[in-house]
């Protein structure tokens, strides 16, 4: 227990799963950052929204049509609050990171033109490299890669040589998925900035982390999901600048986003509305709201304390494993923990296996960076990404488990 009343162990009790066993071992659950848990506050939402105002929104005059409404955009609230965004009318619901990256790629394409300049890092999820680079290929646009350093982090000292008066969009993530290092978002929006260049941030990996401020962080788009952060899986969130939204076609069409329809010609709505075509998952988007809620009402500055011991934990304990390298940075500075490696002569699906007979579960594989696995000339890594309810337990079994693993493998 804390001096303020917090503990790791008060806050697991809020997650039943946590006390099933897998392979007859307690559970230690250390892939965070593929899926988190939700707490039980998610759950009850969705059920009692589910049980009691179940409705569509937006177009129901009876009372549980307002209540649907009501509920839905309390959400919208919830998440403009969580990114310190200007208005809740930048906010867009989407199914997830993967489609915000995706709407916002199609509609700033009838805008580029041959000779233009998209850059993105070698350091992308899949989900913020291929329609980059997709679109480039159907527009004629050149595709510029911000490079990595050994330890897997953005190399930025030729930003403004990448960057240049031809850049229409550059796009990163706020946090590496594979590495946990945090990006220097004041660097690249400068550097965007000075040449009127857009800048997208997948924040998948940043907002499970704690409340994220896109003011602060001077960017254009901002997008996360929600199974990222305690909340249910087919929902994410799209922040964009009004002034932007206001001068994008929309990329989905259908009911809930037109103005006026007539046999001659359609009207679309302004702003946020613009982007949400047909009815979007309510009971989803009522849990992402909760558990949005339940976050900002967490002891950040305890909970980052907490993190850092465990961190610590794990730097030490890996370093003792043989053959075992570790990809990103080997300093607390500058990381949230994620963390992947690489034991000699072991595959990381191997690993991952006996990890899982000893109740750990990590990740194993590429994690949908292989730009990035290329550059570092690795095939795969193991990743463990810890959660505000991971404990020193869960860090002690993984080790004693990658132990194992390299008893049995080597």
């Amino acid at each position: 227990m804390s001096e303020h009343g917090w503990s790791v162990d008060d806050l697991r009790l809020q997650f039943p799963i946590l006390q099933r066993r897998v392979n007859d071992q307690p559970l230690h659950y250390l892939d965070n950052a593929a899926t988190t848990f939700s707490p039980r506050c998610v759950q009850e939402a969705m059920t009692y929204f589910e049980n009691h105002s179940r409705s569509n929104v937006q177009r129901g005059m009876h009372q549980l049509g307002i209540e649907a409404t009501d509920a839905f955009e309390a959400a919208r609230y919830s998440a403009a609050k969580y990114l310190n965004a200007p208005s809740c009318d930048e906010i867009i619901f989407t199914p997830g990171t993967t489609f915000a990256v995706n709407l916002v790629a199609s509609c700033l394409g009838s805008s580029l033109q041959a000779g233009d300049e998209i850059v993105v890092s070698v350091a992308e999820h899949h989900s913020n490299f291929v329609p980059w680079q997709r679109l480039c290929q159907q527009c004629g646009v050149q595709m510029k890669l911000i490079p990595v350093l050994p330890s897997g982090s953005l190399d930025l000292n030729q930003l403004d040589q990448l960057i240049t008066p031809r850049c229409r969009v550059v796009a990163v993530s706020h946090i590496s998925n594979v590495t946990g290092s945090i990006t220097d978002m004041q660097a690249i929006s400068r550097a965007a900035r000075r040449q009127n260049a857009l800048l997208f941030v997948d924040g998948a990996q940043a907002t499970p982390h704690g409340p994220v401020d896109v003011q602060a962080l001077d960017v254009d788009f901002y997008a996360f999901s929600g199974h990222k952060c305690y909340g249910p899986t087919g929902i994410g969130v799209l922040w964009g600048r009004y002034s932007i939204l206001q001068t994008l076609p929309p990329f989905l069409t259908g009911g809930g986003m037109i103005e006026r329809v007539t046999v001659e010609g359609t009207r679309y709505l302004s702003g946020n509305r613009r982007f949400e075509a047909g009815t979007l998952p309510v009971v989803q988007v009522v849990g992402l709201g909760a558990s949005l809620d339940w976050l900002m009402a967490l002891p950040w500055p305890e909970i980052r304390r907490h993190e850092q011991g465990l961190m610590q934990q794990m730097l030490q304990g890996l370093s003792d494993i043989p053959g075992l390298t570790l990809v990103g940075e080997s300093s607390l500075e500058q990381r949230v923990p994620i963390f992947s490696f690489d034991i000699q002569a072991c595959h990381s699906h191997d690993v991952c296996q006996i990890l899982d007979d000893c109740g750990v579960a990590l990740r194993g594989g590429h994690h949908c960076a292989q730009p990035l696995m290329d550059a570092l000339d690795l095939m795969a890594t193991s990743r463990a990404s810890f959660a505000v309810f991971n404990n020193e337990g869960d860090i002690a079994a993984l080790l004693h488990g990658l132990q194992k693993a390299v008893e049995i493998l080597r």
